[in-house]
């Protein structure tokens, strides 16, 4: 056992001068990235540790709060533990999926009063155009203005004269971008936008339920 506790004490005084080593090695590259002399500090702490750590565990069944890998040589050699970096991705040519990815998200609402909704959409609205507008008259309208008065999120109608309703959030890949394809003819149906295509995958759906005390009697 004497033989167990010099080899533990012995691993511990190696995890110390590696601390310290690195430490000097820190303040030597002075904030300088991808330092040669840090990366090598930095491995031969990491593996001083996960030794002190591997030889605490067999001599008393202990650990330390260092959840620690060793580094091999060949990647202290690739740098940086061999860091992800952009060069590591395949060329765009031998990508099997598509580059486009398009979420498509509906939400419907109960209007629990028609007034008051109209009523709101026209105080969104104002007057800073100061041409004279046409009065909002139907539920449809009153929702395009509250959106367009806002970002556009469905986050704008979060209001109490709109009861929320049941959702859905569709994934899909899709073989070209909004705007990619030639401008439709004025007779292209406006829903085009949410269509998909034959090349188009959709890759799943989450269901949006809403809660009970959402839904008015």
């Amino acid at each position: 056992m004497t033989d167990s506790f010099a080899e533990l004490d012995a691993a511990l005084d190696r995890v110390v001068a590696a601390a310290r080593a690195h430490l000097e090695a820190v303040k030597a590259a002075d904030r300088e990235r991808d330092d040669d002399a840090v990366w090598r500090a930095y491995v031969a702490l990491n593996n001083a540790s996960h030794e002190y750590d591997e030889v605490l565990n067999d001599v008393f069944g202990e650990v330390t709060p260092w959840d620690l890998e060793e580094i091999s040589a060949d990647e202290a050699e690739g740098g940086r533990g061999g860091e992800f970096t952009g060069a590591d991705l395949p060329a765009p040519a031998d990508d099997p999926y598509p580059t486009v990815v398009s979420v498509r998200q509906r939400r419907d609402y109960r209007v629990p009063s028609v007034g008051a909704l109209l009523a709101l959409a026209e105080m969104a609205r104002g007057t800073s155009t100061g041409e004279p507008l046409e009065p909002i008259t139907s539920v449809g309208d009153a929702v395009l203005e509250l959106l367009q008065s806002g970002d556009g999120s469905l986050g704008m109608l979060d209001l109490p004269e709109l009861d929320p309703l049941d959702g859905v959030v569709v994934v899909a890949e899709v073989a070209s971008p909004l705007g990619s394809a030639e401008e439709p003819e004025s007779n292209t149906p406006d829903d085009v936008a949410f269509r998909l295509g034959d090349a188009d995958r959709v890759v799943g759906r989450l269901d949006e339920r809403a809660l009970p005390g959402d839904l008015s009697s």
